[in-house]
């Protein structure tokens, strides 16, 4: 089978059994006859900053994780998004995708693949999903003509939702800011000037699911993330050295904290470490938006929080190396992070 034929095969769920390069190594494959119990995640109402606060830092804390609700995103707009989503990836001709094709050479590059980390063929496991990743952030980055005409609005909709997701991040950054007896600006300021990217993940119906991940165990590199998702369900969060399902609610947003965040809090705020398993009869959808700093930013804990008896947990990094790593090496859980530990 043709390189062309086997991407359209994948995003068709049309293969009879996994090729070799999705397969998972034995100790990373799910074991779906005990799918984990429901991550018991925090769900939190945002129309109160002040009672959200406390919530949030313990869900920070505990879990580097939560949901929520009453966010002041447009219940539509993420509805119209989801719908656009999945008709891309179900309705375009692959050749038609194929016109925004991303650079597989270069990391995190704008467009349509498969291909998430680099590497020389047969040396990286391949995660059984289609994406498409949208630059939308610092406005010099965004182009909607490199975004897919079809369907109508697509391009029109992930503008107005990148609005309001940067507006959304920028809230939770100064909440969990202020958990933290730090001034509301302090996050955002150490992270500087923030990259927004917009991934839409398309996981096609996997004919041996036991044997492969729609995502592999990674934290995200950046500084937060939002994540909607359709009601297949599929991602799950490692905790207390098990994987917990994250069961999706309807109109809620998930809120993961990403690693930048974790080297700024001191490790007082943990990275959420999550994966995304597949299922042999549903497609599912995800929408991940990813705030981060930029390439040439310099991250440490924040002063505020160093002091005559807390050392700083973590080395400074330029964000620009620790994502080429990220990239280069694999994430394989926390790998990258766990190396700046002082």
């Amino acid at each position: 089978m043709d390189t062309a034929s086997r991407v359209e095969a994948v995003t068709k769920g049309g293969l009879p059994v996994v090729p070799s390069q999705y397969i998972q190594p034995p100790e990373a494959r799910p074991n779906l006859h005990h799918a984990g119990d429901a991550a018991p995640i925090p769900t939190i109402d945002l129309s109160n900053s002040d009672s959200a606060k406390e919530s949030i830092g313990e869900a920070c804390r505990n879990w580097g994780a939560f949901h929520v609700v009453n966010h002041g995103v447009p219940i539509h707009l993420l509805d119209r998004m989801k719908a656009l989503g999945l008709s891309f990836f179900q309705d375009c001709p692959l050749e038609e995708k194929l016109q925004y094709a991303c650079d597989s050479t270069s990391a995190a590059s704008e467009g349509y693949g498969s291909r998430m980390l680099l590497g020389a063929e047969g040396d990286v496991v391949l995660d059984w999903r289609d994406y498409f990743d949208h630059h939308t952030f610092p406005l010099s980055r965004r182009d909607p003509s490199h975004w897919p005409l079809r369907p109508p609005h697509y391009r029109q909709v992930v503008e107005e939702y990148g609005n309001e997701m940067k507006k959304l991040a920028q809230k939770l950054l100064g909440i969990i800011s202020e958990s933290l007896s730090l001034p509301c600006s302090s996050i955002e300021e150490a992270v500087g000037e923030i990259y927004q990217n917009i991934t839409m993940s398309y996981y096609p119906p996997c004919p041996q699911p036991e044997l492969t991940l729609g995502l592999q165990s990674h934290s995200d590199m950046g500084a937060i993330t939002l994540l909607i998702q359709d009601d297949v369900g599929g991602l799950q969060l490692y905790k207390d050295d098990q994987w917990l399902t994250v069961p999706p609610i309807s109109h809620a947003i998930l809120v993961l904290i990403a690693d930048q965040t974790e080297i700024i809090t001191n490790g007082v705020y943990k990275s959420a470490q999550h994966r995304a398993v597949t299922n042999a009869n549903r497609a599912r959808l995800s929408v991940a938006t990813f705030h981060d700093p930029s390439k040439t930013a310099k991250i440490a804990p924040a002063s505020h929080l160093i002091g005559q008896h807390t050392k700083p947990a973590y080395k400074e990094v330029v964000y620009g190396q620790y994502v080429s790593s990220w990239y280069s090496k694999g994430p394989e859980g926390k790998r990258n992070l766990d190396a700046l530990l002082c």
